[in-house]
């Protein structure tokens, strides 16, 4: 047997339940209100209730039907007018994503006000403004944007200092950015923001502070990292090297107070102790060079360092050169630390000794320093013939940089 069977049984069964109540007890209801009087049975009453009822919903849904045509059908009404919008912005952003500036502002503009989310419009608009170069315009859209939705305020301030660093107002991107992280102070592109703010700005003492809460956070990647605190450290051992420079005797080294809180590992990077060991001799405080230089060779062998170890003068010129032969058995023709074998060799007066290592790094490799080193030794122990040989030689190196050039006929 079907459903619908059972359901028409069941409202049968139901009907002739009801006209047995009916029939057996109608009941009866008496409203009397002033001169009025309405006399009726309890069932009729009932059924009159009910369809009063039915007769009110179904003027509700007829008025819901008539208010929803309404809608759709008037051109004014706020549902058109925001679907209108919502089209505009669409184009608007197309228009954005194509580079097509003009029309970008224009339409993401006029769509604005209307939309469900004005704040991505106004946002793209300032955006068009600013590659526009209007400047104006795109502050007075980033102000609307505010206005409309105050709650995206980080929003905002993040597109604006962006805008600012972008066209080059690096101190109103710096007073947006300041603010910005005064209120968020865990906003972490704000504070990746800053850190390119204080590099621009060359603000390597305000960076070197914000450098353990980028390594904290993994703003920058590994490489990016070591990168920013390089650059940051070269610059303030450079710094203090020339605050150095007029400083009174007895006042704390600057550059040494740069370097002494520096992290183990940075300690230990050539290019940073390259560049901490010039600044100390360029401060005359060559001792203590030689001894740094020295300690960071016995760890790694570094060309650049090496150089650097036969221009220093250390508290013992013959320790310093036996310390570098100790290196000649596992480098026996590099260039470099024959060149810097030569100067050590000149630094203790062993000029036969001296000559050898110049002239092993020369036929090692030929550089120009080492012919001039050459030239002048050999200068001074009186072999003109040598020295005139070798100056010629250096003079062939020096051509081979000059441009092709014509020259008069030889006499």
């Amino acid at each position: 047997m079907s459903k619908s069977y059972l359901a028409i049984l069941a409202v049968l069964l139901v009907a002739a339940l009801l006209g047995m109540a009916v029939a057996e007890d109608p009941g009866y209801i008496l409203i009397a209100w002033r001169n009025m009087s309405i006399e009726t049975s309890i069932w009729v009453g009932v059924g009159f209730l009910l369809a009063l009822w039915l007769l009110l919903s179904l003027l509700r849904a007829v008025i819901r039907v008539l208010n929803v045509s309404g809608r759709r059908i008037n051109p004014w009404s706020r549902h058109n007018r925001e679907r209108r919008a919502n089209q505009v912005a669409t184009r608007g952003l197309l228009e954005f994503a194509e580079g097509h500036w003009s029309n970008a502002l224009r339409l993401l503009k006029r769509s604005a006000p209307h939309t469900e989310q004005p704040l991505i419009n106004y946002l793209a608009a300032a955006r068009a403004a600013h590659e526009l170069e209007d400047y104006v315009e795109c502050d007075s859209l980033l102000r609307e944007a505010y206005e409309t939705t105050p709650k995206a305020d980080v929003a905002i301030a993040v597109t604006q200092a962006q805008l600012q660093i972008a066209r080059g107002q690096l101190e109103q991107a710096l007073a947006t950015l300041t603010r910005l992280r005064k209120d968020h102070p865990k906003h972490l592109y704000a504070l990746k923001l800053m850190g390119q703010l204080y590099a621009r700005l060359e603000d390597w003492n305000r960076l070197e502070q914000l450098l353990p809460e980028l390594r904290r956070h993994k703003l920058l990647k590994p490489a990016e990292q070591q990168a920013l605190e390089h650059q940051v450290y070269i610059a303030l051992l450079t710094q203090a090297g020339q605050r150095g420079q007029h400083q009174e005797p007895g006042q704390t080294n600057a550059v040494t107070a740069v370097w002494e809180p520096l992290p183990k590992t940075l300690k230990q990077d050539p290019a940073l102790i390259e560049v901490y060991c010039l600044q100390l001799r360029a401060l005359g405080q060559t001792e203590l060079a030689e001894e740094t230089l020295r300690h960071a060779l016995r760890q790694n062998f570094n060309e650049r360092l090496v150089h650097l170890y036969g221009l220093v003068q250390g508290k013992d010129p013959a320790r310093q050169l036996t310390t570098a032969e100790h290196w000649l058995a596992e480098h026996p023709h590099n260039a470099t630390l024959l060149l810097a074998l030569g100067r050590l060799a000149l630094r203790n007066s062993l000029w036969g000794k001296a000559r050898e290592y110049l002239e092993a790094s020369y036929g090692s490799k030929r550089d120009i320093q080492t012919c001039a080193e050459l030239v002048r030794l050999l200068e001074h122990l009186g072999d003109q013939a040598a020295s005139q040989a070798m100056l010629r030689q250096g003079f062939e190196l020096m051509a081979n940089d000059l441009p092709d050039l014509p020259m008069p006929a030889p006499r």
